[in-house]
């Protein structure tokens, strides 16, 4: 794929979400529909981590909150806590909150004690993401859909369910990435028959009905 569009159709797509109000509902929705059908996980775990996400937001502490800029990213039920607290109590009560939430596996507090960031710094986190999925998908080697990519005070994080070979193509991409400044390895490795069988249980339980001729009733 040319490296160009590439990285534009994946910019067009990250943009959508924040976009909905300027485009037709039924590009966003094409959009989460595509991601879907590449996902890993069934459709009822993608479900469970957005309410996770929402949960564990709701769940910092009043006290905690003009102080904060946290963020909650859930991945096959295991929690990713990340941004700026103003103190230890804060970040390890809002980790001690997180982990009451049902269905949850693990929980990685990669917190720090700051200043909440910039909007500037922010804006180059979101773009840090967007190179490092355009450059899994020029790798050829992994679809960027079965890596999450969180990036965070130029710190990327990576989650997702692939095998060995996809994990080095996800950790050797994100590290050479322009403006990264550490990777954080969250990725939960699986054999390639536990891959292999993932990726058939999601194409066969998202296969579009065969075609089939149409009943007649006769009048």
């Amino acid at each position: 794929m040319n490296k160009r569009l590439s990285l534009s159709l994946l910019l067009i797509a990250l943009a959508v979400p924040t976009l909905q109000g300027c485009f037709p509902a039924v590009v966003a929705g094409a959009a989460v529909g595509v991601m879907s059908i590449h996902d890993r996980r069934s459709t009822g775990t993608q479900t469970d981590d957005e309410s996770t996400e929402w949960k564990a937001a709701g769940r910092i502490p009043a006290e905690y909150k003009a102080a904060s800029r946290v963020s909650f990213t859930s991945y096959n039920r295991r929690l990713l806590i990340t941004g700026e607290v103003p103190n230890e109590t804060a970040r390890a009560t809002i980790e001690a909150e997180a982990r009451k939430l049902d269905g949850v596996r693990e929980v990685y507090n990669e917190t720090v004690i700051a200043a909440a960031s910039s909007l500037g710094a922010r804006s180059n986190d979101s773009f840090i993401d967007s190179k490092v999925k355009a450059r899994l998908v020029d790798s050829n080697q992994i679809s960027a859909n079965h890596v999450k990519v969180v990036t965070d005070r130029g710190v990327v994080h990576l989650m997702g369910l692939v095998n060995e070979r996809e994990a080095r193509v996800a950790v050797s991409v994100a590290r050479t990435t322009a403006g990264v400044k550490k990777v954080v390895n969250l990725l939960e490795v699986l054999s390639d028959d536990d891959i292999r069988r993932l990726d058939e249980q999601a194409l066969g339980a998202r296969k579009a009905p065969a075609n089939q001729a149409a009943p007649v009733e006769k009048r």
